[in-house]
């Protein structure tokens, strides 16, 4: 995401069902309205983005988790990202790595160091139409080479209906952030989503949040990192994925930025990483187009 990246798995659904709420391509969008509404605050020296990534990565460890926010079409954030675990990895400091983009309940720890890139995809039960081998495979290849276990950590697809159901999750954040999460659904979708679906899919942001964190919990090691690689929206400390830490975990929030770095509050990341932005493109227009309703099938001649 990016709070919410746009996978095109939606589009195996229904035409006229809402699709759930993983927007690889708005997620831009939303995070941006997310950290306006937040209200920004000036840099830290934790943000200096002319330091060198390796120098970055130094200075925000020692952490239990390490997360990695990213925007999901931004070929700069997966090479950010495997290089952290390169980096990580190199120096027996990387315990595993948790993805969004796989579901809970998939893991690489029961293959050898050598395993070919289909045995891989097969144990993580990858979906290339929503997540691109191309865009990940090299981040979780370079873990499985070093040994280091690879965790699905997002909410199963078949869990997602439920979760929209499910209203406790309404009052897991403060009524602000609760809200800003619905001002980004709606700004990320372009004001295309009926707003009766605002809250259901903010239920499943949240359970996506607190499946990627039990999974990181679940691969703690002492003296060890686990790096969670996510969309933006999902490593906001105040809104995602920190949100459901016990208080004694120590975490830290690097949050990579395409084009025009939007200034993170200090509470939300540690560490800003400004990328070039990919090419244009106008998501509204590709969004509008996908969700047109389908013009009825024209009648045989009588």
């Amino acid at each position: 995401m990016h709070l919410f990246p746009l996978s095109t798995a939606w589009q195996q659904r229904p035409a006229r069902e809402a699709p759930p709420p993983t927007f690889r391509l708005l997620g831009a969008t939303a995070l941006a309205c997310l950290l306006t509404l937040s209200g920004c605050a000036g840099m830290t020296a934790a943000h200096d983005a002319t330091a060198p990534w390796p120098d970055r990565l130094q200075t925000l460890l020692p952490a239990d988790v390490l997360l990695l926010g990213e925007q999901h079409d931004a070929a700069d954030h997966q090479r950010l990202q495997r290089e952290a675990v390169v980096w990580l990895a190199g120096r027996n400091q990387l315990a595993a790595v948790v993805l969004e983009m796989a579901e809970r309940g998939h893991t690489t720890a029961g293959l050898r160091p050598g395993a070919t890139e289909a045995e891989v995809q097969k144990a993580l039960g990858w979906n290339d139409t929503a997540w691109p081998w191309k865009a990940y495979g090299p981040v979780v290849m370079a873990a499985v080479g070093a040994g280091v276990p690879v965790l699905g950590g997002n909410l199963p697809r078949s869990r997602m209906r439920a979760a929209m159901g499910e209203t406790a999750w309404d009052q897991h954040l403060p009524a602000p952030a609760l809200q800003r999460q619905y001002t980004a659904l709606r700004d990320g979708h372009c004001g295309l989503l009926p707003e009766t679906q605002i809250a259901p899919m903010a239920r499943i942001q949240i359970a996506r949040d607190a499946s990627m964190a039990q999974t990181a919990q679940s691969a703690l090691r002492p003296g060890q990192t686990v790096v969670l690689v996510a969309g933006g929206g999902h490593v906001l400390r105040s809104l995602g994925v920190p949100t459901h830490w016990p208080q004694n975990l120590v975490s830290k929030v690097a949050l990579a930025q395409a084009g025009q770095a939007l200034p993170a509050i200090n509470s939300d990341a540690d560490a800003v990483v400004s990328t070039p932005a990919p090419p244009a493109k106008d998501h509204c227009a590709e969004l509008r187009k996908q969700w047109a309703p389908r013009a009825p099938a024209p009648s045989a001649p009588q």
